[in-house]
């Protein structure tokens, strides 16, 4: 629980929200709120107005849940962009990741999560039934389902496979194993198995 550093109710209001940000717990809060207070012009008010910026301009895409200034996002309308492929990504952090590594020119399909019993989450609270709509059009050949390698992004792996079972389109998956760089003796045990079951000839 945030704890005040002060009677400064605006600073320890500043501090609080900068504490819900992941990856930043109060300690690190307190350190950026002083950050951002001693560079005030070069970096607070540019931040505010950024902020402010993204928050009035910036809109999840009415087709693939991308977020973008503009709505389709420029992805979905872009003429160099791969129609007959669409990956299938939990978040859009995802999809900015896949757009870094510069690999993937098809189209991308936000789904917003995993299944989850657990966290009372079923295929309605996801992005599930516009997928199945896209997956009608007659330009698409291939969809690649890139959940990530949990149980619950497993188990909806296998769900948006079943609803998608019913149309002429591969379905793939990404594929799990030894990482580039990685040593066998700091992998898991779910990970050998996988590299092991997914192995091909050399």
């Amino acid at each position: 629980m945030y704890k005040s550093p002060s009677n400064n109710n605006e600073l320890d209001h500043l501090i609080s929200l900068l504490s819900k940000i992941p990856g930043l717990g109060p300690r690190s809060a307190r350190r950026a709120a002083l950050q951002l207070i001693k560079k005030k012009d070069v970096l607070m008010r540019p931040l505010a107005n950024a902020l402010a910026s993204v928050a009035e301009n910036v809109h999840p895409c009415s087709i693939c849940g991308n977020l973008d200034v503009e709505n389709p996002c420029h992805i979905c309308e872009s003429s160099k962009r791969d129609r007959s492929l669409i990956c299938v990504i939990e978040d859009v952090a995802d999809l900015w990741a896949l757009e870094r590594a510069g690999s993937f020119r098809g189209l991308y399909h936000v789904i917003g999560g995993t299944l989850s019993a657990l966290d009372g989450v079923g295929p309605d609270d996801l992005n599930i039934s516009g997928l199945v709509e896209r997956a009608s059009d007659p330009e698409l050949k291939e969809v690649i389902i890139a959940t990530n390698a949990t149980v619950d992004g497993q188990t909806t792996a296998h769900y948006i496979t079943e609803q998608l079972k019913q149309f002429e389109i591969n379905i793939t998956r990404l594929a799990h194993g030894v990482p580039i760089g990685g040593e066998l003796d700091y992998l898991d045990d779910g990970t050998l198995i996988t590299a092991l079951n997914s192995r091909r000839p050399f």
